[in-house]
């Protein structure tokens, strides 16, 4: 098993990119194919104690930058990291692809190359978040902005499959993510998802809010994309307002320094949970192959768990798993 690593994406690429190479090859026994300008990852790979046996540099002379409209940069660089990642991939001679680069590139470039799963109509970005009890997956958390009910009952599926095969979790609770816990609350989307998300083979709890995404009432939460990226910025935002505010307090009174440090193994293990990095990135599920798509601030940890996390997904079968279910 080979994971093809956008070695040029990322707003720290390559530097920390073949740094987090080397993390997993190292640490996880992965095997990649680090993608990328010779000229710019060589050297890197030299100075971190290289050759490495689990890394293979592939060349591939053109970048899609941060700045590129999506659609126009795969189009116009068939050269591009990326792009060649996809490649290899859709060749086989990947399992699964790794890019921190653009976004939106990432998601077209993905689904135009490897196509989407058979009754799949529109891939989701699988994000993972913390709740008081474990793990919630938020899908679509950005890939869509615009979609049919059918496609939150897809969601639903592939969350579902995502969540017992890769989290754990034996029977996944999931629940449609509205503005109220009745049954026809909501827009016109939601309503006429909610009997489809019913008569899908799936654990499906009713609606649930916003609340409940932390709460641990739901193992897997579906929305559009356009709703799922704000509450996942919005939950993002307020872990990190809390650790500021807390750190901000106890900075002010010293009489709290001694419990602060007694309290310190508590306060990393909560900052550990609430961490992006811990799983590296989000699977784009619903296309014809492993995507994991990373933040563009990752660092070489997030990098080496996302190379984890897509060897986890291959190893769990989990595209012949969708497959199996869209077909129902």
């Amino acid at each position: 098993m080979k994971i093809a690593l956008d070695a040029m994406g990322g707003d720290h690429a390559p530097a920390v990119v073949v740094e987090g190479a080397v993390r997993a090859a190292t640490e996880y026994g992965a095997e990649i194919l680090l993608v990328g300008r010779g000229a710019d990852v060589a050297p890197l790979l030299a100075k971190a104690g290289g050759p490495f046996p689990g890394i293979e540099l592939v060349e591939a002379p053109e970048v899609v930058t941060m700045d590129d409209q999506p659609a126009q940069a795969v189009r116009r660089k068939r050269g591009a990291s990326l792009v060649v990642c996809a490649e290899l991939l859709k060749e086989g001679k990947a399992s699964a692809l790794v890019s921190a680069g653009n976004t939106g590139a990432s998601m077209i470039v993905s689904t135009l190359t490897l196509g989407r799963i058979r009754g799949i109509d529109r891939p989701a970005l699988a994000t993972i978040i913390p709740n008081r009890d474990g793990l919630t997956v938020l899908l679509d958390s950005g890939a869509n902005v615009d979609i049919s009910p059918h496609c939150l009952q897809q969601f639903g599926i592939m969350g579902s499959i995502y969540s017992r095969e890769l989290l754990g979790v034996q029977e996944p609770r999931v629940g449609l993510l509205n503005i109220g816990e009745e049954e026809g609350k909501g827009n016109d989307q939601v309503k006429e998802a909610y009997p489809l998300l019913q008569a899908a083979p799936i654990r499906f709890i009713g609606n649930v809010e916003g609340r409940d995404l932390l709460n641990g009432r739901v193992d897997v939460a579906v929305c559009d994309g356009f709703v799922g990226n704000i509450a996942l910025k919005v939950c993002e935002g307020v872990a990190e307002f809390f650790f500021n505010f807390i750190r901000d307090e106890l900075e002010r009174q010293p009489v709290f320094k001694a419990p602060a440090a007694l309290l310190k193994p508590v306060f990393e293990r909560m900052k550990r949970r609430t961490d992006y990095r811990e799983r590296g990135g989000a699977p784009l599920l619903g296309v014809n192959g492993v995507c994991i798509i990373c933040h563009g601030s990752s660092n070489a940890i997030a990098i080496a768990n996302a190379v984890r996390t897509a060897g986890e997904a291959v190893r769990h079968g989990i595209i012949d798993k969708i497959r199996e279910q869209a077909a129902i």
